[in-house]
């Protein structure tokens, strides 16, 4: 006996202070508490009780007994109310979706104007008249084809933004399986006018035709090309900058050829256009600039390529250029070599 009360005390004195610390008595006594409350609520809707059966007047003061101390239970045992939980939860499901007509009309057009066209048409079946207003297709319209040649016009009768997205959804797809008929479907459509600088436009405002189809017509349409470039201001941007800008939005070939001496001289010359003083103030031509467009995309290739083992250091760089054009200074071409070494290639 005395060998159990020595180890009794031993338990006492070393498991008794960690298992309090942690809370473990409290996390009990909370999980019986708790247990207790749901015992006692399936009990009253039973109409049973642990000694047997409750008499209706009984169950009545046991449930009133319950809402009065149900605030006091939750400051006591500083647990959860399963009763509330599942009725709150019970009526949250019964609520269901918003009325998006009960709410004040900009409310709703606002919450309708975050939905992608798929989601608006879905939108429709239950909201007919919210998710047809023709400003929120506007919207559509406008935020992935920002320029053609109809917003600008009278709009014939019968127009609709949503058909018009539809059309133009529809000539997007065309234009990235062949671009000659895209372009002729949104003439046939009225959406562009048969000018280059309008189809310009509308290419330097749209994201979604394949970059590899409209290089396909670009090289064939060079008219269309020089309006395109036109577009671009590169007021006050260093030249790595300028040309990372002009290749995102006219996509450069992935082989040297007669297109890539097309595009590169026809940034230089943009380039001067927009940059009169700093041209002035570096001594720099088209021709210079055309040259040094050539290096940085060189070094790109050389700095970003795998399969280049020894890397064209920053001395080997500027001697280079500077061997190509000599007026260009030391320092300018030192620029060019960090830029590309820590922002990458200019036509990725």
């Amino acid at each position: 006996m005395s060998d159990l009360l020595y180890h009794w005390e031993r338990w006492v004195t070393f498991l008794m202070p960690p298992l309090l610390h942690s809370g473990f008595f409290t996390g009990l006594q909370m999980g019986q508490g708790l247990w207790r409350v749901a015992r006692n609520q399936q009990l009253q809707q039973e109409g049973y009780s642990e000694q047997g059966y409750l008499t209706r007047e009984q169950s009545r003061r046991m449930a009133a007994s319950n809402i009065s101390n149900t605030s006091h239970r939750k400051q006591v045992q500083g647990g959860i109310d399963i009763y509330h939980l599942l009725k709150a939860r019970k009526s949250k499901e019964q609520e269901g979706f918003i009325n998006l007509e009960m709410l004040p009309p900009e409310l709703s057009f606002t919450i309708l104007s975050y939905l992608n066209a798929t989601d608006l048409c879905l939108a429709s079946c239950v909201w007919q008249d919210l998710a047809n207003d023709e400003l929120l297709w506007q919207g559509l319209c406008k935020s992935t084809w920002g320029h053609c040649s109809i917003y600008n016009k009278n709009p014939p009768l019968g127009f609709s933004f949503r058909k018009l997205y539809m059309q133009l959804d529809e000539g997007s797809l065309t234009f990235n399986a062949n671009p000659d008929e895209g372009v002729n479907y949104f003439m046939s459509k009225g959406i562009l006018d048969d000018s280059p600088k309008e189809i310009a436009k509308f290419i330097f405002c749209t994201r979604t035709l394949n970059w590899k189809k409209l290089r396909i017509y670009l090289d064939e349409r060079r008219d269309v090309l020089d309006d395109l470039v036109t577009l671009h201001n590169f007021r006050n941007q260093f030249l790595p900058n300028a040309l990372r800008e002009f290749f995102r939005h006219i996509h450069a070939p992935e082989e040297r050829g007669e297109y890539l001496e097309t595009l590169i001289t026809k940034f230089s010359h943009r380039f001067c256009a927009c940059n009169p003083d700093l041209m002035r103030e570096l001594g720099l031509s088209p021709d210079a600039v055309y040259v040094l467009c050539y290096s940085l995309i060189l070094l790109s290739i050389d700095l970003t390529s795998p399969h280049v083992k020894n890397k064209m250091s920053k001395r080997e760089f500027i001697r280079n250029t500077r061997r190509a054009a000599q007026n260009i200074s030391e320092d300018f071409v030192g620029h060019l070599y960090d830029n590309i070494y820590l922002i990458g290639h200019v036509a990725a």
